[in-house]
């Protein structure tokens, strides 16, 4: 079978998906089912697996899908746990001395704080925590999960203490060894450590332009959207804010990306620019004259608002002190970066602390575990439960805040079940074994990336970001979509001649916008501000912020790779 066959129908589930919640405005919990279930039926007559590794790699699938739901309950537990303690109405007190202007409000949370977020914990913490705190603002639910998906996405290429490199790219060791070996022109890096710290290096530049394009267009977006005017104009007007966020956060990100390597530049970058930008709001820096908000929730779209409902109130009251408010959410970053970084020794023994499930159905390989201490969900609700003494709360506050919480895990335990299975047969299809890939048929993502790199050929520079775009919209990961796609990635550029590093770079950083669309993380922010069955209303959305970050990117690999970076060596 032909790799373009093999192409075509891998990418049947993706289709169907996108037509039932986009075309048809499907729930993921009824779209995401049938999408598995034809991808299953595609790996067993096309590429004649086995209905038992199949069946194997889908429930491998839910046990992945189990470990997101603990990152979900999590976000969701801290959201009530805060809103019944009186912390949230706090915070938003606070929040408006700062600045009751929602763009700014959306810069400061969903840009920077949702940056060192990605840059502690990554794996989706970022719009599981940042949405619900828009929400308790004011935001309509639907707006603060755009906001927060699309904003998580240049912070990505280097989050969870730059896992989507350092181990993304582990597949090329082999590959970059023996390039160093035998001198090849061109390659600035004499080992493997080296290779990704060019690699972070060049990310930074591929994504510097939309560091600073990306806020000033997605306040007109959502005030073009979800504005009482309707105005692109309205979010344009607060351009100087945005370019003050975005030095604030390139310039100590590239630094560090520069002269330390690809590990902490989103959450130095977060922390450092929150701190800048928050003082300068505070100062009145750059925040434009007027303040805009979204309009009395009276005369909202019905779409934009779920089961949690933003608040209306113009004023706040203050239940306790800013610090011991924000307090649970300062726990949570010292715990996640204390848990993240290898040399304080936590990392590695949470980490192994697993509920592991080896050669599930007997299939050699079919692994799943759960790290249970190590998902950022269980910080999350540690601080829940340290936050009823630290807070005071009483025993009825506390029951329903958990009540609450578990009842909106239903819906996207039912569609990340579904949409993970899924992912887990899409990479699970390329196995190397004869008796379950009788044809030694690439895996589905591969088929599809081979089929595409068919039709582009040497303009591959300007399409490179998306294959990484696809394997995070697939997977739900930058780091699976850097595992998966990072051999073929350097397979194209040795083909075309063109330079690994940059083409390697433009994978990474395709696997961070790719978060924006990303099934996974749409169906866990929608969760936890109240919107699970909205799927496709926000993919309608996010695929354009979508395309324009892939443009940009692509341009900016297109010229590194044929006019700057070969002048270079």
């Amino acid at each position: 079978m032909s790799i373009e066959v093999l192409a075509l129908i891998a990418v049947l589930p993706i289709v169907l998906a996108l037509v039932l919640m986009v075309g048809l405005r499907w729930p993921a919990t009824r779209a995401m089912p049938l999408a598995w279930l034809t991808c299953a039926v595609g790996a067993m007559l096309a590429w004649k697996l086995p209905v038992g590794y199949v069946t194997a790699l889908s429930l491998q699938g839910v046990v992945t899908a189990v470990g997101i739901l603990i990152i979900v309950f999590g976000a969701i537990l801290i959201l009530y746990t805060l809103q019944y303690s009186g912390a949230m109405e706090t915070i938003q007190y606070g929040m408006q001395n700062i600045s009751r202007d929602r763009r700014v409000q959306a810069i400061i949370i969903g840009y920077l704080f949702a940056a060192f977020i990605e840059g502690a914990a990554g794996f989706g913490t970022p719009a599981a925590l940042a949405a619900p705190l828009l929400l308790s603002l004011g935001f309509p639910p639907l707006a603060a999960a755009i906001i927060c998906l699309v904003f998580n996405s240049f912070p990505v290429s280097f989050g969870a203490v730059g896992t989507p490199i350092v181990l993304g790219l582990r597949p090329l060791q082999g590959l970059v060894e023996k390039a160093v070996s035998m001198n090849i022109p061109g390659l600035n890096f004499q080992s493997m450590d080296q290779f990704n710290i060019v690699v972070g290096q060049w990310a930074v530049v591929m994504h510097g332009a939309m560091v600073f394009i990306l806020p000033i267009f997605m306040l007109g977006f959502i005030t073009r959207i979800f504005g009482p005017n309707r105005s692109w104009k309205d979010g344009f007007a607060a351009w100087k804010f945005c370019l003050f966020a975005a030095i604030a956060y390139f310039i100590p990100s590239s630094l560090v990306a520069y002269l330390v390597g690809p590990e902490l530049p989103a959450l130095i970058g977060g922390l450092v620019g929150l701190g800048v930008v928050i003082a300068g709001a505070k100062a009145g820096f750059c925040v434009p004259k007027e303040n805009w908000d979204f309009g009395p929730s009276a005369n909202w779209d019905p779409e934009w608002t779920g089961e949690i409902k933003g608040s209306n109130s113009c004023e706040f009251k203050c239940h306790m002190s800013q610090f011991k408010a924000w307090l649970p959410y300062v726990l949570i970053g010292i715990i996640l970066v204390l848990t993240r970084i290898p040399e304080l020794g936590l990392k590695g023994w949470l980490a192994a602390q697993t509920l592991s499930f080896s050669n599930i159905l007997g299939y050699e390989g079919v692994n799943g575990a759960i790290a249970y201490l190590y998902l950022p969900g269980t910080p999350f609700a540690f601080v829940a439960l340290l936050t009823i003494a630290l807070h005071g709360m009483k025993g009825d506050a506390v029951k329903s805040a958990w009540k609450e919480a578990f009842a909106k895990l239903k819906n996207p335990a039912i569609a990340l079940c579904a949409s993970v299975a899924l992912v887990s047969i899409f990479r699970g299809s390329g196995v190397l074994n004869p008796e379950l890939n009788p044809n030694s048929y690439p895996s589905m993502p591969l088929a599809m990336a081979n089929a595409m790199a068919g039709i582009v050929g040497s303009a591959w520079p300007m399409f490179a970001s998306f294959v990484g775009g696809l394997g995070s919209f697939i997977t739900g990961s930058n780091t699976v979509s850097d595992l998966l796609f990072a051999e073929f990635q350097w397979g194209m550029a040795s083909t075309l001649n063109l330079p690994h590093q940059v083409i390697v770079a433009a994978q990474a950083v395709g696997g961070g916008m790719g978060n924006m669309v990303c099934i996974h993380n749409i169906v866990a922010a929608l969760a936890v501000v109240g919107l699970s069955g909205q799927e496709g209303t926000i993919l309608r959305r996010t695929v354009w912020p979508f395309l324009l970050y892939g443009l940009v990117v692509g341009i900016v690999a297109t010229l590194l790779s044929y006019v700057f970076v070969p002048h270079l060596f």
